[in-house]
């Protein structure tokens, strides 16, 4: 029979005991490491999610998006300046500055402005998708397809905040996809922009009239119009303070504009854009009593970039574009 030394058997036993009290700490330190990795995850998860408060809704985003699909050209623009990738938009009226998603086969094409493709959308499996009033009859839809955020510019009478609504907007999608920093960049550009139109209207007398070109008729935008951060941002003087036109403008004669005799006419050709035909210029405007007015005469009829004007007009480039069309009336 073999006898245990007892010195030996104390050792082992001492051995053991210690092996469990280390495998004791380790499970325990192992516990605590997760624990404090799940602690660690649950508030940046939390500060991840973004909460976008729109007209329509409340709509949360967790991580950023990958598959966007923007339904109306404004938001393309937005998401050009944060150089975020476009998985689908509307392909029926692409201004030439956003050509190149026109042109891309990667970014499906999602039917028309007005009238989402939804069966497109649903196929194109977005993570996140941007709408405008125009679309805001599909919200619902749209929202059970992905997260949905609607922009919340008023088309009617763009007077109140325009800008402010714009670089609000800009702001939030720089949060939604990590892009602050860029997005803080663009509205400064914005701001540095809007100011030079400013610094050049300040003082002025001349008054200004907006006005529609569709197949020969014409229609004039006051104050209180799709046009109105024109006169209230940019610091243009109407021809009428008290001219209400909301989104379609109020239609004028000839006649009218002539007698309205204004210093300068900024003239959007929404034909050359509907219908896909060369913009209007001083040599095709063949109209008689518009050459009467102090504006034809001064040189200072602004033939406006139509799609900047009337595609979008509510986002970064587009108002640049306008600002610039605008500054041309006063350097003529």
């Amino acid at each position: 029979m073999t006898r245990t030394h007892p010195r030996r058997h104390a050792a082992l036993a001492l051995l053991i005991v210690a092996t469990a009290a280390l495998q004791g700490c380790d499970l325990q330190a192992g516990e605590s490491a997760r624990a404090a990795a799940a602690d660690h995850r649950s508030p940046d998860a939390a500060s991840q999610r973004i909460t976008v408060h729109h007209k329509l809704g409340v709509t949360e985003i967790g991580k950023p998006p990958r598959r966007v699909v923007a339904l109306d050209m404004n938001e393309v623009d937005f998401l050009d300046q944060l150089g975020v990738p476009i998985a689908g938009m509307p392909k029926d009226f692409v201004p030439r500055y956003l050509a190149k998603y026109r042109d891309a086969g990667e970014v499906t094409d999602m039917g028309a402005i007005v009238q989402p493709n939804l069966e497109r959308v649903h196929a194109a499996k977005p993570d996140l998708i941007l709408m405008t009033s125009l679309q805001a009859r599909h919200y619902r839809e749209l929202s059970e397809i992905a997260p949905t955020i609607h922009f919340d510019v008023d088309y009617r009478d763009s007077r109140a905040q325009h800008i402010e609504i714009i670089k609000d907007h800009l702001m939030t999608l720089g949060r939604v996809f990590r892009k602050e920093a860029l997005a803080r960049q663009r509205i400064a550009e914005l701001d540095a922009k809007v100011e030079e139109a400013r610094r050049i209207t300040r003082g002025r007398p001349e008054k200004a009239l907006i006005v529609l070109h569709n197949n020969g008729a014409f229609s004039s935008f006051g104050v209180r119009s799709r046009y109105g951060f024109i006169f209230d941002a940019l610091g243009v003087k109407p021809v009428s303070p008290t001219l209400e036109t909301g989104l379609h403008g109020q239609p004028v004669s000839s006649e009218f504009i002539q007698q309205a005799n204004p210093d300068i006419i900024y003239l959007v050709d929404r034909t050359a854009v509907m219908e896909h035909r060369p913009a209007l210029n001083a040599e095709t405007l063949g109209n008689p009593l518009l050459r009467q007015t102090n504006a034809w005469k001064n040189g200072r009829v602004v033939f406006a970039d139509p799609e900047a004007w009337y595609i979008t007009a509510a986002s970064v480039n587009s108002v640049k574009l306008i600002i610039d069309d605008v500054i041309k009336g006063y350097r003529r």
